[in-house]
């Protein structure tokens, strides 16, 4: 395979997992809840995805507990986000850091030897993962990988503002007052938003422990979760914008590996923060003006609709 195929199918399977957890993450947004607890919520579904898959010697026992684990860390930020309207940027900053901590611990006692885990091997579509460049990238992924992207894509239909589920969530994270006044339920879509964005993230999770790396490694998403919140930003809370955003960070990603077959001669520290450093010209309003759903991170006070 050429550099450039090697760059396109690094850069393709680094960018499911952040497409996976940007899509729960956009729904989210539009519904008016940051959930800065993405890194959190992937790591947990990593920790518990390998656990599940080793103990019980099954890739998709292991994708199971990840999914679990993903939604209680959501519920948690649920219930503190929307219930206790407490301050969403330091509970997601709180939850990251609780996840890191737990997830290290519990690594050094479960996984001592480094063990390696049942997980998902690739899956060749026959004919078409032949075609020049593009084709293992697109057609040599594996189940999880397909599955994830297909929910992706799904998610982007379904958030669209030709749905009657998409129109709903622009109206709360717009003006969750007026929303609520019209009859939405206000409370229970941000919490099937946040919750959504739980199983997402705990999916993808599950697809760093399962499909790229067949382990658990202490902060083995090493940042992506914040790569899904940032490309959702770049992406302008729209969802095609934000899948082309994760596949660009992807490539970013990737770049580091291929770098050297491509005759691109960086030093190694450069090409490992490129990402970030794009993450950081993409929020910093560089790639475009761009205005955010404007109740986002504002508590929903329903006693604000008497006045």
């Amino acid at each position: 395979m050429s550099a450039v195929g090697e760059l396109l199918d690094g850069g393709v399977r680094l960018a499911i997992p952040l497409a996976m957890a940007s899509a729960g993450e956009l729904v989210s947004e539009r519904a008016g809840v940051l959930n800065l607890s993405v890194e959190g919520m992937m790591l947990t579904g990593a920790f518990a995805g390998a656990v599940g898959a080793h103990s019980s010697g099954s890739a998709a026992v292991g994708v199971l507990c990840a999914l679990v684990s993903g939604l209680l860390v959501a519920l948690i930020q649920a219930v503190l986000s929307v219930t206790l309207r407490a301050d969403q940027i330091v509970t997601g900053v709180a939850a990251n850091a609780l996840a890191l901590g737990a997830t290290t611990y519990g690594s050094r006692l479960y996984f001592t030897g480094g063990r390696e885990v049942p997980g998902f091997d690739r899956l060749e579509i026959p004919v078409l993962h032949e075609i020049p460049l593009l084709g293992r990238a697109l057609f040599d992924q594996t189940l999880l990988g397909y599955a994830g992207i297909g929910l992706a894509v799904l998610l982007a239909v379904l958030c669209s503002h030709r749905t009657g589920w998409g129109l709903a969530l622009s109206a709360i994270g717009e003006d969750a007052v007026t929303a609520d006044r019209s009859g939405l339920p206000v409370n229970l879509f941000r919490y099937a938003a946040v919750l959504l964005t739980g199983v997402m993230s705990g999916l993808a999770g599950a697809h760093l422990a399962l499909a790229d790396v067949h382990a658990f490694t202490d902060n083995l998403t090493a940042g992506a979760g914040y790569l899904a919140v940032v490309a959702v930003i770049a992406g302008k809370w729209r969802a095609w914008p934000t899948l082309l955003a994760c596949l660009f960070f992807g490539l970013a990603q990737a770049l580091q590996f291929a770098a050297p077959a491509l005759g691109v001669h960086l030093p190694t520290a450069v090409l490992v923060m490129s990402p970030y450093l794009l993450a950081v010209l993409a929020v910093s309003g560089l790639v475009g003006a761009s205005r955010s759903p404007a109740s986002l991170t504002l508590p929903f006070r329903r006693e604000a609709r008497a006045r």
